[in-house]
This record gives C-alpha cells, structure tokens and sequence, in this order.
C-alpha cells in the first residue's frame, strides 16, 4: 500500500505564485511515475505535469506549459509543483498520482483557491 499527502494549497491571490508538495511513503526509486492533476467536480482529472522515471524529463499538458515546474525531491521523498501567475479559473482541487506496480495510487487532494 502506497500513501500521499499533499500540502500547500489554499488562498492565493490572482497573479500570485503556488507550490505544491506530495510526499510519498515509499522509496521514489521503486515508482514508475509521478504526477499532477487538477479536478473540477463533475469533470475528469486533467493532468497538468508528471515525471517519469528511468531518466525521463517531466512532461507537461500544452495549456499549462511555461507556468508549471514539476520536480522531485528525492531525498524528501517528495515531488512539487511550482506554478507562477495563477488566474481565477485554476481555482481546483490538485491531486498528486503514482504508479507503483501497475497500481495507481491518489493523494487525498489539496484545494487551491485563487481570488482577491
């Protein structure tokens, strides 16, 4: 069984910076893949970065390339993401994801509030 627990979500004001943290309870070494989504209720996770193992480069989705920065920490068992000039609209909750032996595993998710 494999655990997460993310942090550092909660009120951001527009423009305004956002780092993520998904703490892992297993050695990052034994995973397959890393990664974070975001979910509006309702809809389906979107994914927003990810890391790859085996020497793979972070990978991000098109609309998000540029403001996310997606990297690990290995030796807090860690991955963040960093995320630059938030908008109302990235209001949501994130998820961090990891894949350990064809098993994905999900964080218990962070909301991220971007207002004034």
């Amino acid at each position: 069984q494999v655990q997460l627990v993310e942090s550092g979500g909660g009120l951001v004001q527009p423009g305004g910076p956002l780092r993520l943290s998904c703490t892992v309870s297993i050695h990052m070494f034994s995973l397959e893949y890393m990664g974070w989504y975001r979910r509006t209720p309702g809809k389906s996770a979107r994914e927003l970065g990810a890391s790859i193992f085996s020497g793979g480069q972070p990978n991000y989705a098109d609309s998000v390339k540029g403001r996310f920065t997606s990297a690990t920490d290995d030796s807090e068992n860690t991955i963040n993401l960093q995320r630059s000039n938030l908008k109302p609209e990235d209001t949501d909750v994130y998820y961090c994801k990891v894949l350990f032996r064809r098993t994905n595993y999900w964080g218990q998710g962070t909301q991220v509030t971007v207002a004034s």
